[in-house]
């Protein structure tokens, strides 16, 4: 039967996510407007706890206020107020070592950033000489601080939330971040990180078969390490593990690797429908949902514990229904 005891990494407590305060409709961009997006306040909200934070407003700017850009000063990449010649980018990122530092306290589990913007931009962001020229790309002080001093954090833009792929890995990386850092919190065992790392076991797979055979030569070995230090390599690697994107091939692996618990346990017309389902998966004609259905269905019917608790068949909730458009 599937485990019904609660396990140290289970739990109901809010999983909150830091996310830049125009992206909930808060009036707080240069030109007094918001970006409001729907799926995350409305449709992701309903599962985590949003930790808005804006930093040009909180570092003391003005709405609305002069635009601000980044330029190449002295070599390196500065925060400019072009208007007024203003360098604000040491009270930049002395604000955001203090707010992440706030943020870490209140045990976020990601952070969505808003594309473009020199402080929030992750990626790609306009990078201009004194002279206004443009000059090459940068990454948003603000956001530089936040990925450097929490480097496994699941961190995207919501431009690249748009496209259905880096979506459900981000979303799949929050709820097992949420899930992790609450096996740490408890009074966890030996005992409680194998039996969490058996269940992500698949997802693991999906996500990279090098870390997946890497985190299990750790765990493998644990009673060599101490406990800090098995914290922190197991965290590194399994963070950095889900960040790599599940592919049509690398879910196929698994779902093939799951077939197989009903090699004794199905009749062949049975396997034969669930093999065409994966094969259709894996050319595109019907989404990752389609054969995930299958499986758990008849791991359920058949109560097949060891399937019955791979995370991998519920990473997030199906309402978000995140594994119809991958």
């Amino acid at each position: 039967m599937k485990h019904t005891g609660a396990r140290p990494w289970e739990t109901d407590a809010p999983i909150r996510v830091g996310i830049s305060a125009c992206l909930l409709g808060q009036l707080v961009r240069y030109d007094g407007t918001h970006k409001h997006d729907p799926f995350l306040s409305q449709t992701l909200g309903r599962y985590v706890e949003w930790v808005p934070a804006c930093p040009e407003v909180e570092i003391g700017l003005g709405v609305p206020r002069p635009t601000l850009r980044l330029e190449w000063r002295e070599k390196e990449v500065a925060l400019i107020m072009p208007s007024e010649n203003r360098d604000l980018t040491n009270v930049m990122r002395r604000f955001a070592a203090r707010r992440i530092k706030d943020l870490m306290d209140a045990d976020i589990c990601g952070y969505v950033l808003k594309k473009n913007s020199p402080s929030c931009g992750m990626e790609r962001v306009k990078v201009y000489k004194p002279e206004g020229q443009p000059a090459g790309t940068s990454r948003g002080i603000f956001a530089d601080v936040l990925l450097q001093k929490m480097p496994y954090l699941p961190v995207e833009e919501e431009g690249r939330l748009h496209d259905p792929r880096l979506r459900e890995n981000w979303i799949t990386r929050i709820f097992a971040f949420h899930r992790l850092k609450t096996l740490w919190a408890s009074r966890w065992t030996l005992h409680d990180l194998v039996d969490f790392h058996t269940a992500h076991k698949y997802l693991l797979l999906a996500h990279s078969p090098q870390h997946y055979k890497t985190l299990g030569q750790l765990v493998a070995q644990a009673k060599e390490f101490s406990r800090a230090e098995l914290k922190s390599q197991y965290e590194a690697e399994f963070m950095t593990a889900l960040k790599r994107l599940a592919t049509p091939a690398k879910n196929c692996n698994v779902l093939q690797h799951m077939l197989g618990f009903f090699k004794k346990e199905l009749p062949e017309d049975v396997r034969k429908e669930i093999r065409e389902a994966i094969e259709d998966y894996r050319q595109g004609i019907v989404p990752l949902i389609v054969p995930i259905t299958l499986i758990a269905h008849y791991a359920r019917r058949l109560q097949i514990e060891y399937l019955l608790n791979q995370v991998y068949l519920s990473p997030h909730p199906k309402e978000l229904a995140l594994r119809n458009h991958v």
